[in-house]
C-alpha cells in the first residue's frame, strides 16, 4: 500500500459491479474489503487477498455490523452497498412479504451498512455510494416491489447526505439493466436481451465496468462537492423516449 491508498468496504463485492468496483480500487493500491456469503467461492473469483474477503449476510443486522467493524480497524473511507435484487412480479401474485424482503435486502441492509460506517466515515472525511434502479424513477409493469425498494433507498440517501454532510458524502446510482449474474434470468437470452437493449436511447445494456468506474469516482475526493445525488446510468431511459 501507498502513502495515498484508502481502505474501502464493498458489501456485495463478489460478481456483478461490487467485484468490478473492488478490483479497479485494488489495483489502484488501495485496500479493499468485500463482503459474500459464500467466502469459499469468492476466494477463487475475487483478485483480492484472502484476509479481506468478509463473510456476512445482507438479511442479517448483526453480520453487517460485525463485517464493518471488521474492516474498519484500520480506518475507513468508503462504502459501498452493491447489494441488490431484481423482484418482478405482477400486483396480483405479489405479497406483503415479497415487499418486505425486498426492502430488507436493498434498503434496510443499506442503512445499517452505512449507521455502522458513519463513525469511521466521518474521521475520514469519506463517502457512501448506493446502488438503485432506473425502476424507482420510472413506472414500469411488474415492478411494484423493486420499484417500491429503491425508491425508499434514494430517500435513504438523501437524508444521510443532509445527517452525515459535511464529513461524509452520499450518493446513489441508478443503472438500468445491467448485465451482471443477478440480470442473468433476463440477459441470458440473446433475443430477450436484445429487445430490452433497443428500449434505451442509447440502445445496449449496461456493463459492470461503467457503474464501477462511476462508484470509483463517487468514492474518491474528486467528487468531493458531490453529495445528495442520483446520477442515472442508463443508456437515457430515465429521461428519454425513443421514437
Amino acid at each position: 500500500m501507498t502513502l495515498d491508498s484508502k481502505n474501502f468496504l464493498i458489501f456485495g463485492g463478489v460478481g456483478g459491479i461490487g467485484q468490478a468496483l473492488a478490483e479497479s480500487l485494488s489495483e489502484k493500491g488501495h485496500r479493499v474489503f468485500v463482503t459474500t456469503r459464500h467466502v469459499d467461492e469468492a476466494k477463487s473469483k475475487v483478485k483480492l487477498p484472502e484476509a479481506q474477503i468478509i463473510e456476512a449476510d445482507a438479511l442479517d443486522a448483526d453480520s453487517i455490523r460485525r463485517a464493518t467493524a471488521l474492516a474498519a480497524q484500520e480506518g475507513l473511507h468508503g462504502l459501498a452497498y452493491c447489494i441488490g435484487s431484481i423482484d418482478l412480479k405482477p400486483l396480483a401474485r405479489a405479497t406483503p412479504e415479497d415487499l418486505m424482503q425486498c426492502f430488507q435486502l436493498n434498503v434496510i441492509g443499506a442503512f445499517i451498512a452505512a449507521q455502522a460506517a458513519a463513525g469511521a466515515l466521518q474521521q475520514s472525511e469519506g463517502g457512501i455510494v448506493f446502488f438503485s434502479s432506473v425502476a424507482a424513477q420510472r413506472g414500469f409493469s411488474n415492478h411494484a416491489i423493486i420499484g417500491t425498494a429503491k425508491a425508499g433507498l434514494e430517500g435513504l440517501a438523501r437524508s444521510l447526505a443532509a445527517e452525515l454532510a459535511p464529513r461524509v458524502r452520499v450518493n446513489v446510482i441508478a443503472p438500468s439493466l445491467t448485465d451482471t449474474p443477478l440480470a442473468k434470468s433476463l440477459t441470458q437470452n440473446p433475443k430477450i436481451a436484445q429487445t430490452i437493449a433497443d428500449l434505451h436511447p442509447l440502445p445496449r445494456l449496461g456493463n459492470t465496468c461503467e457503474m464501477a468506474a462511476l462508484a470509483e469516482f463517487l468514492l474518491l475526493q474528486h467528487a468531493g462537492w458531490i453529495t445528495g445525488q442520483v446520477l442515472h446510468v442508463d443508456g437515457g431511459r430515465s429521461t428519454i423516449e425513443r421514437k
